[in-house]
């Protein structure tokens, strides 16, 4: 039998029968027990058409022998007898049965993905979730539901972007701040010169990198003067984190633990995201992007862009990183929808 973690919504007809009848199929369904179910909160809806009305909200903890495609389908048909039309992404519904948490399972298939990519950092799945499941863990985060929702009631209110330089950090945090009137940390440093990383990587280029880390860390210090503004929340086109797969990028194994030390130095007293928006840029997309800003070819080859995104992955990776939201294009009104959606369903 595996544990899992299922969420419930409504926001038409009677939301609470819904939510309950739901429950209650599922618990009739063979293969399937409802071991506990949360209270209901409501909230207002993230994203989609305006004017919709708010949410009732719950989560379940459930024991199944089913596999996890099944259980799948076996929502999906309570689901349908319940009335759900699935015509608008994000949209009103009778009813909403999402699939959080099998196990420890982590898969990524056309159909299902697990955990679910969004539920780390949504107000609505946390809070009931923690209720009947707290000590379960999110395989990605490494964080536990009651970790994830302490985070998220206490964490500041603010989001850091990263990803290879030229992915469109910049540009992606403008259009956000413009959308929503958050404060935008703008990176304090220059691009880094890529002519002193093929050079001299172990030397000079990594003293730059630390007096980078050092500005930026002075600019989200917890003390900082800038989170006395009164916006909504920040975003910057930094994260702190990037250093270390810099370091790990360009510096001999050796001298990873001297300089991961120098990191947590800087970076101590200063303020974690909320979220982390990663955005992952195409290779052939990056190698065009960064034809502008290394003509030379001297410093982003094709060995040094697989070096970086193996250590940034594994910067994302780490437990320290927390709740990550990944993007493909930063351009495209899709990327800007998922980041708002994220701010709404992090304050809703």
């Amino acid at each position: 039998m595996s544990w899992c973690l299922i969420g419930l919504g409504s926001n038409e007809g009677d939301r609470g029968g819904v939510i309950t009848r739901a429950l209650e199929e599922l618990g009739r369904r063979p293969g399937i027990a409802v071991v506990r179910r949360s209270r209901f909160i409501e909230t207002a809806p993230v994203g989609g058409p305006r004017g919709q009305g708010p949410f009732l909200n719950a989560a379940a903890l459930l024991k199944t022998a089913l596999p996890p495609e099944a259980l799948l389908a076996a929502l999906h048909e309570v689901e349908n007898a319940l009335g759900r039309q699935r015509s608008t992404r994000w949209g009103p519904r009778t009813i909403d049965l999402d699939l959080l948490l099998f196990d420890q399972l982590v898969r990524s298939t056309p159909s299902l993905t697990l955990p679910h990519p969004r539920m780390a950092w949504r107000r609505f799945v946390l809070e009931p979730a923690a209720e009947v499941a707290g000590g379960m863990i999110h395989p990605i985060t490494g964080w536990s539901i009651a970790r994830l929702w302490e985070h998220l009631r206490t964490a500041r209110d603010y989001l850091a972007v990263t990803g290879p330089i030229a992915a469109g950090k910049t540009s992606l945090c403008q259009r956000v701040a413009a959308a929503t009137g958050a404060g935008w940390l703008a990176d304090p440093c220059p691009r880094f010169p890529s002519v002193s990383v093929a050079k001299d990587p172990a030397g000079a280029a990594a003293d730059a990198e630390l007096e980078s880390l050092a500005r930026r860390a002075r600019l989200v210090a917890a003390d900082a003067p800038v989170w006395r503004e009164a916006v909504p929340f920040w975003v910057s086109d930094f994260w702190l984190d990037q250093s270390l797969a810099f370091f790990r990028t360009w510096l001999p194994q050796q001298q990873w633990k001297p300089f991961a030390a120098r990191w947590e130095e800087a970076a101590r007293g200063a303020v974690r995201p909320k979220l982390v928006v990663a955005i992952e840029v195409p290779a052939a997309v990056l190698h065009d992007r960064l034809a502008a800003c290394d003509p030379t070819g001297a410093c982003w080859t094709d060995d040094a862009l697989e070096r970086f995104r193996a250590a940034w992955e594994w910067c994302l990776g780490r437990v320290e990183a927390g709740p990550v939201l990944r993007l493909g294009d930063p351009s495209t009104e899709q990327a800007l929808e998922e980041v708002l959606a994220a701010v709404e369903a992090m304050r809703t």
